[in-house]
């Protein structure tokens, strides 16, 4: 991966190590991992299952504490920081897209994106709604934002839950098989919003994947093996991302 100047990088791993309990026994799933990305990058996180690539990924999003080592997000020490603080940084820092979208089922479009503001408390009612309706018409769907989760497709959804993620306008991009759950066509067509946001907003992207087609959007590729960082994990994909 590419070398880093400290003013550049927005997320920061030093040494991190992280077991879990499995009845008596500490199970590790990352053992002394450091990495460091810039602002702007788009980065794919991938490695074979119990590799530690979904923990990592978890830290980096503050949903999950290292055992020991330090993570610091946007200059900010969060190994440090107290659960309620924690929650206000993914809150202001981080957007969230998981595979199987995780919408509110009884919430229009609309309402799905507009909950995370109502959680950060900054906008009225009226700006609002007017940034979700900006928001869902940038991701293809104004003529949805009225629908229900249960009335759209897989994509729509996923696009929805982009969307939503991108409310509060957060820095970090973070997601987990964003496109598990849908067809070949529809994941390249999500790949390609999210690599359209990382190049045209600056989002830095940090994301999951199984999929060598969809990491092929990536800037670059962290390969995991076993809680380690390894190189050379995989040979390179061909390139893939303007493949109709």
């Amino acid at each position: 991966m590419p070398a880093r100047n400290d003013t550049d990088v927005i997320i920061h791993i030093d040494n991190v190590h992280k077991s879990y309990l499995m009845g008596k026994e500490a199970v590790p799933a990352l053992r002394g991992v450091s990495l460091d990305i810039a602002r702007g990058d788009m980065v794919c996180l991938m490695g074979p299952s119990g590799s530690g690539k979904t923990t990592l990924l978890n830290i980096v999003g503050g949903l999950d504490e290292p055992g020991r080592g330090h993570v610091t997000i946007d200059g900010a020490d969060v190994v440090a920081m107290k659960e309620e603080q924690l929650a206000r940084l993914r809150l202001e820092k981080m957007g969230f897209v998981f595979q199987t979208f995780n919408l509110l089922g009884n919430f229009t479009a609309l309402e799905n994106v507009e909950a995370p503001m109502v959680l950060l408390g900054r906008l009225s009612r009226a700006e609002r709604r007017r940034r979700a309706h900006e928001i869902l018409a940038a991701v293809g769907l104004a003529d949805r934002e009225h629908h229900y989760p249960s009335e759209l497709s897989g994509g729509q959804q996923q696009r929805v839950a982009i969307a939503r993620a991108l409310a509060n306008d957060p820095a970090i991009l973070i997601g987990d098989e964003m496109t598990g759950d849908l067809d070949s066509q529809t994941g390249f067509e999500i790949m390609r919003l999210v690599r359209d946001l990382n190049q045209r907003e600056g989002k830095t992207v940090v994301f999951v994947t199984h999929d060598p087609r969809m990491a092929e959007f990536a800037d670059y590729t962290v390969h995991l093996l076993d809680g380690q960082i390894v190189s050379g994990a995989s040979d390179p994909v061909a390139r893939l991302m303007d493949t109709p």
